[in-house]
């Protein structure tokens, strides 16, 4: 039976990794088999993204969506669909829905989509609603250094794309994300369970 394709999106600071891991945690305990990925990836292309992000080199908005898009092609043939084929519930910290809403700041909307039209469709895709406000704060107090999206005006547009997208795929949930993390989990199991019914 294949697996569960289970993708976590929202602003940066909004949780995404931690309720990916903290649901992982939780399949785990009830038997099934999970693993936890992310995107941009560790492989070479991701690199090149987070070098970018990070501003330690520079190339045109384009350049970097298409990055984005031979790093997601990548990493669905090495490690997204052969885990599925398998079983195993893959869940995905970030997919096609961050780069339509990040990348639709700079970049054509319709291009975007047309670029990613051909990638497979998440069971379930669970949007993290968190003011910027928070997630700046959030940033400020876990690391040094904010990288290229993280500006609080930024944020606000990029959910404003979020909040449009939220119907772009079938299965797409916007949960609380500003509650104490166990809480967020409790919603998201809650969601998940209401799919598997």
């Amino acid at each position: 039976m294949r697996g569960k394709f289970i993708v976590f999106e929202g602003l940066d600071g909004a949780g995404s990794s931690t309720q990916a891991n903290l649901l992982a945690d939780y399949l785990r305990l009830s038997g099934k088999k999970a693993i936890v990925t992310k995107e941009p990836t560790n492989n070479i292309i991701g690199g090149l993204i987070r070098g970018q992000l990070s501003s330690d080199w520079k190339t045109s908005q384009e350049c970097l969506q298409l990055l984005f898009t031979a790093d997601r092609a990548h990493h669905l043939e090495k490690e997204i669909l052969p885990a599925l084929e398998q079983g195993i519930t893959v869940i995905c910290d970030r997919y096609i829905l961050s780069t339509l809403a990040f990348g639709g700041l700079d970049c054509d909307m319709s291009w975007l989509k047309k670029l990613n039209e051909k990638f497979p469709t998440p069971d379930i895709t669970v949007v993290l609603d968190v003011s910027s406000a928070t997630c700046i704060k959030r940033i400020k107090s876990a690391r040094f250094g904010m990288e290229l999206f993280e500006k609080e005006e930024k944020l606000s547009k990029v959910w404003q794309n979020y909040e449009q997208l939220k119907t772009y795929h079938p299965n797409t949930h916007i949960v609380d994300g500003e509650k104490d993390e166990k809480d967020v989990l409790k919603s998201v199991i809650s969601l998940i369970n209401s799919h598997s019914a």
